[in-house]
Order: structure tokens, then C-alpha cells, then sequence
């Protein structure tokens, strides 16, 4: 820790990557996992012997993944089939303003839990950026496997367990120097907005994740806005024509709403990752505003200039007219199907919900 100071929550470096690999397929649970998601009905009966297979199998198609590059040219590979089996289709904008020689902090609306990233980082390959690293909360690693396969692809840890004021200050300081720490090194950042899925549809930064950046900044003796300039901010907006997570989330919130707390399983987040990736999302559209200059000096003001940034580039589909009540022609008899699905898939006091998670990116533009 003395010569790494971020030991505990970097990615890993290329030398890391076959010992990580050995140890994911070595892990009892992680080929459980395959086998429970890709053969849900032979998994318990013929678990024991299918278990050697997939072993057999990961060995030959990874073993010659020996850096970090390797790794994410697999994922890119597994990104073009996902978005062709589970998409209409992925567009972008706005990286023609950007240099793929500068490191950015890509800050973006959070909607799901691994597409958010997983899609930016597709769109900046698809342009000849490098991928970014990845921001993700310790409460997706409660399992080795997951810790494995996350900083295999290029993802530092969020510190969110803190037992007390100091041990959240030694990690915020950390997560700050860390995140200052790569753009140095010319490596991009994605982080999300808040902490959370935006449930309610509602995409709004949380000021403290601003504090956090400054953390950095303040030892320094930069002010927060000269601080904040120096980071190559760049605000990110991601639309989904459907969100394959949206019963959920509405469940979620009505429970909330009716019985006052809502208790999470155990797997619920991984089967929320999995529900994300293997959805159909119908068209989506990744949105990269510039480098945001001049930002308040504070974190509040600069927290609602961000959203302003990320709320105009709101792609909005039809199904999202119809959430707000503003029927178009162009809503075809799918679109229209889809949306009734959706609203009949929640409780009946729940539909309320539902239309503002749909709506939001149509009030939040005309507001």
C-alpha cells in the first residue's frame, strides 16, 4: 500500500490479468452463475457435470488474455452482439467535439446499472477513443467473482461502507486522488451522476459527488470552479426507448410509497446487471455534451448546470410522448402496445410512477 496507494481499489494492471482469469475459473460459484443464466434447467440436476466443461471451455477461449486490451477488445466483441440481439439501434453525438487524445471525466445519467458504462465506453471505441475506467459501488462486489470480473474491465471501487465520519473521509480523499490520479495519467473516467439508479426517471447530479472531485482540488488550493475546470468534465445522456429494469424499479418505489421500506435479496443487483444487458432496450442514443468551462464556484449552482447540460440532450421516443400525454402520429401501434404493457406490468396505483419514469425527459426539455 505504501508504493500503491490505490492497491485497494484500482483496476487491474496487464501482469494481473491471467492470475485474475486462473482464479475466476477456479471459482465454484462464478461457473454456478454461468450455468444458472445459460442452462437454467440443467444447472441443478447436471450441475456436477457440466461444471468441468465450462472450466474446459473458459480455459480455451481465454487463454490468450494476458493485458487489459485483450480483455476489453472480448467485451467489445460481446458489446456488438448484445446490442444487435437486444436493440433496434445505438447512435451517439457529440464526439466530434471531443479529443481522443485528452482524458475526460465522463459524468452521465444513471440508468442502469452496467449498460450506462458499458455503452459510453462502446460508442468511444467505436470512434478510436480509449475505453474509459469505471466507477462502480462496493455493494456490486459481495462476491470475489464479481470483484474479478469488474477490474478485469477496467473498474476502481466506490468505497460505500463506511463505519464513520473518518473512515468516509479517508475514502472519499482517496477516491478523489484516485480519479485526478488517472486523468494525469491520460486515462478517462466515467462515473455516475448519483449514487443509484434514477428510479423516477428524474437524471440530477448529486453536489457531493462535485465535493468529492474537489476533495483533490482543495489540497491544492485551487477554488472548487478552477478545480472542476480542470478536470475536462463532460456530461453524458443516455436514452433508452425501453428500460428493460422498469417494473422493477416501479415496484421498488410503490413499496416505498405503500409500506414505508423495501428490502433488497441478496442477487437482486447482479439479476438487475443481467436483466440490463439481456433486455430489449429498443433504440438507444448516448449524448456527449463539451467540456464543461466557467462552473459556479458552488457545488449546488454547478451540480444544476450539469443537468441542464445533460437534460437538453434527452432523446426522446414516442414511448415517452405517451408518458407525457403528448400522443404523436408517429406513434406507431407498437410503440403504443409497449406502453400499455408497461402500465398494466405494475400495480394499479403504481401506473403514476411508471408515466413519470417515461415522462421526465419530456417535462425536464420543456421545462
Amino acid at each position: 500500500m505504501e508504493q500503491d496507494p490505490f492497491a485497494d481499489i484500482r483496476p487491474y494492471h496487464d501482469n494481473e490479468v491471467a492470475p485474475a482469469i486462473a482464479r475466476l475459473i477456479a471459482d465454484r460459484e462464478f461457473i454456478q452463475a454461468i450455468l444458472h443464466y445459460r442452462f437454467p434447467r440443467l444447472s441443478g440436476p447436471f450441475g456436477w457435470l457440466l461444471s468441468p466443461l465450462v472450466r474446459l471451455w473458459l480455459k480455451r477461449r481465454w487463454a490468450r488474455l494476458k493485458s487489459v486490451r485483450a480483455v476489453q477488445l472480448q467485451v467489445a466483441g460481446f458489446m456488438d452482439r448484445m446490442i444487435a440481439s437486444t436493440t433496434d439501434k445505438v447512435t451517439y453525438s457529440g464526439l466530434e467535439n471531443l479529443d481522443p487524445k485528452q482524458p475526460y471525466l465522463f459524468l452521465s445519467n444513471h440508468r442502469d446499472i452496467a449498460m450506462d458504462p458499458a455503452l459510453v465506453n462502446w460508442c468511444l471505441h467505436q470512434q478510436g477513443f480509449a475505453t474509459v475506467r469505471i466507477a462502480i459501488g462496493d455493494n456490486l462486489l459481495r462476491k470475489a467473482c464479481a470483484t474479478e470480473l469488474m477490474k478485469l474491465n477496467k473498474s476502481f471501487i466506490v468505497k460505500r461502507g463506511a463505519k464513520g465520519p473518518r473512515e468516509m473521509l479517508k475514502n472519499l480523499t482517496q477516491l478523489s486522488a484516485y480519479i485526478k490520479h488517472s486523468l494525469d495519467e491520460q486515462h478517462s473516467v466515467w462515473i455516475a451522476q448519483r449514487e443509484g439508479r434514477a428510479k423516477d426517471g428524474n437524471d440530477q447530479t448529486d453536489p457531493t459527488i462535485l465535493k468529492m472531485f474537489y476533495m483533490q482540488g482543495k489540497k491544492q488550493g485551487l477554488s472548487f470552479s478552477e478545480y472542476l475546470q480542470s478536470l475536462n468534465i463532460v456530461p453524458v445522456c443516455i436514452s433508452y426507448e425501453y428500460d428493460p429494469c422498469d417494473t422493477d424499479k416501479i415496484n421498488e418505489l410503490w413499496q416505498k410509497k405503500t409500506q414505508g421500506n423495501y428490502q433488497k435479496t441478496e442477487f437482486e443487483d447482479i439479476d438487475a446487471i443481467i436483466k440490463g444487458i439481456v433486455g430489449y432496450k429498443g433504440k438507444v442514443h448516448v449524448a456527449f455534451a463539451n467540456p464543461v468551462r466557467a462552473l459556479p464556484d458552488d457545488p449546488d449552482a454547478a451540480a444544476a448546470e450539469i443537468d441542464q447540460q445533460i437534460w437538453q440532450r434527452y432523446r426522446c421516443y414516442p414511448i415517452n410522448a405517451l408518458a407525457a400525454g403528448n400522443a404523436k402520429p408517429d406513434a406507431t401501434e407498437q410503440a403504443i402496445e409497449q406502453w400499455q404493457q408497461r402500465l398494466q406490468s405494475v400495480p394499479p396505483g403504481a401506473q403514476e410512477l411508471m408515466t413519470k419514469l417515461y415522462a421526465t425527459p419530456v417535462v425536464k426539455q420543456q421545462q
